[in-house]
């Protein structure tokens, strides 16, 4: 049996072996050395997060019972998409899958930042009082399914090998928590990373409660792109122990690290603009 083989037979436990890992590890690291002073319960955090996490995972077994690598097997086996319309290198199709669709997932954030009815969904993610390895996939259900959607549609266009899907889906999933971490990489060693990953420093800045600092860094796993579209900023004013996390307006406990509360979230308040990059502001765009 092949390696690759090996990687598609046993791409479940590959999947659950890295989420699980790296949330203890990131989960250790966070306890032994936290880069900032938590401002909510960790135990209501992690179990209200963590709960959300389990309830889309079952919302998406019941929807989508084959998931991406599921769809890419089927392209694989109708010869659908790009790879399977032409001949390249195996090599070089796994590289040039995870990059795209990383690219795709970079559009995607600034989709949902753009449009203000995806905020919305959107905002259940940035409304996170605190910044941990759980915020990173702490997302609502609505938006959970919408980016199963564009998923699903990059993979029948691209026709990439399964196991390029199935790699993508690790790196995705591992660099989130990695750069969710309230964790702190020396200065030098961080300087040089984020140019070929996102780390938590670097993505930190976004969750700032300051609009045009939420509005850069939409990178999950590779970096290039924000420096690419002019959407990098290296610091928050505020130094990233001195930032504030979170969205202005939604500061109340109950409605934004409670489970109930999240899933109520895109449903409350007026439907107002959210545009991307602004530097002035008046008071009342601060309820967005």
């Amino acid at each position: 049996m092949s390696l690759e083989e090996v990687i598609i037979s046993n791409e479940k436990y590959i999947r659950m072996g890295f989420f699980f890992g790296m949330i203890i590890l990131i989960g250790l690291w966070e306890i032994l050395a936290p880069k900032r002073v938590l401002t909510v319960s960790k135990t209501v955090r992690w179990v209200n997060n963590l709960g959300l996490v389990f309830f889309n995972i079952f919302i998406l077994r019941v929807l989508f019972p084959v998931a991406a690598v599921g769809v890419a097997t089927i392209a694989t086996y109708n010869g659908w998409g790009l790879f399977n319309y032409f001949e390249v290198p195996f090599w070089l199709a796994v590289v040039a899958t995870v990059i795209i669709m990383d690219f795709v997932i970079y559009i995607q954030h600034v989709m949902v930042h753009a449009i203000p009815v995806l905020w919305r969904l959107h905002r259940v993610h940035h409304a996170d009082l605190d910044y941990d390895v759980t915020t990173g996939s702490r997302f609502h259900t609505l938006e959970i399914i919408l980016s199963m959607l564009i998923k699903f549609a990059t993979i029948l266009l691209l026709g990439p090998p399964i196991v390029a899907v199935i790699i993508f889906e690790v790196i995705l999933n591992a660099t989130a928590m990695f750069n969710h971490g309230n964790i702190s990489l020396p200065k030098t060693f961080d300087k040089y990373l984020r140019l070929f990953l996102v780390t938590p420093d670097m993505h930190r800045v976004h969750h700032s409660v300051e609009d045009d600092e939420a509005n850069s860094n939409f990178g999950f796993s590779l970096p290039w792109w924000d420096r690419l579209f002019g959407t990098y900023r290296d610091q928050p004013r505020a130094g990233h122990e001195g930032m504030t996390i979170g969205i202005h307006k939604y500061r109340d406990v109950k409605q934004v690290s409670w489970l109930p509360g999240m899933l109520a979230l895109p449903f409350i308040g007026k439907m107002s603009g959210y545009v991307i990059n602004r530097r002035q502001w008046s008071e009342s765009d601060n309820e967005n």
